[in-house]
């Protein structure tokens, strides 16, 4: 039986993801690591989401404004020495856990990634999914997802100001000190439904709301973004070849998701 000091703590910031909770809870009452805790941390849903995560957490909290937020409650209230998050659209294979602190203990990394790939329907979904095929051999983009306890404390957890690139922020203060982040074997399922263009560009625009936080924080991390980006789709011309109207749909989506990012980061700064 696994040490109590080796627990792993799952927290999954929700809201409103009736649609896409339940497997995601499921997918962590499956794992072969013996001794899991699930958090939920919900924001004031008003679907059933927080009836679907009372049947599957050890403990639900009710917490907001956002998503980074979310988690700093979860890890506060977390009982484990490690910590993984997900969102609520996220499915873990059964081995997920159990490679990832292997993975930790093996490398001797601070932080272990676990790689995504999207699943989900119709056109656009399929163009995100060719997008994230082209990062699953670029380890530098790859932001952690389990990490020990006592270490997101130290450092102080996810930063409230941003609301998607909390976790970008993570991974480049960690590189910032010099902190490895190793790659788990595994593959975790990202459900999205089915994409449109003004679903896009809408949580793109959300996004950009926190970007002058993270510029401010981090000097030159978009351009440093967008060339790694850029380098991965040269180092995966092949596969995108393979597929060329899903490759040419990518790339509208890109530039979209692009003026999205720069709308909101405009309008983000004018807030500041």
């Amino acid at each position: 039986m696994t040490d109590v000091s080796e627990r792993v703590s799952v927290v999954v910031p929700t809201r409103n993801n009736e649609r896409t909770i339940a497997a995601c809870l499921a997918s962590v009452r499956a794992q072969d690591y013996a001794d899991v805790e699930l958090v939920v941390v919900d924001n004031h849903s008003s679907d059933a989401t927080q009836q679907i995560a009372r049947k599957y957490a050890d403990r639900l909290e009710i917490a907001g404004p956002e998503r980074s937020a979310q988690r700093n409650v979860g890890i506060e209230v977390a009982t484990g020495t490690w910590i993984i998050w997900l969102d609520s659209d996220m499915i873990l294979p059964p081995q997920a856990v159990s490679a990832a602190v292997a993975t930790a203990h093996e490398t001797g990394a601070a932080g272990v990634a676990l790689p995504e790939r999207t699943v989900g329907q119709g056109f656009w979904t399929a163009c995100r999914a060719l997008e994230r095929e082209c990062y699953l051999d670029q380890p530098g983009l790859h932001n952690p997802r389990l990490l020990k306890r006592d270490y997101l404390r130290k450092d102080g957890g996810f930063d409230p100001a941003m609301s998607g690139p909390e976790d970008a922020d993570l991974r480049l203060r960690m590189r910032q000190r010099g902190d490895q982040i190793a790659l788990a074997p595994v593959v975790i399922d990202h459900d999205e439904g089915r994409l449109t263009l003004r679903d896009i560009w809408t949580k793109r625009y959300y996004y950009g709301l926190s970007i002058p936080a993270l510029q401010d924080e981090h000097d030159g991390a978009v351009s440093g973004q967008g060339r790694a980006l850029l380098t991965a789709y040269v180092d995966n011309r092949r596969r995108l070849a393979r597929r060329p109207v899903h490759a040419v749909g990518m790339v509208v989506m890109r530039g979209m998701e692009a003026a999205g990012y720069l709308a909101g980061a405009r309008a983000g700064r004018r807030r500041r």
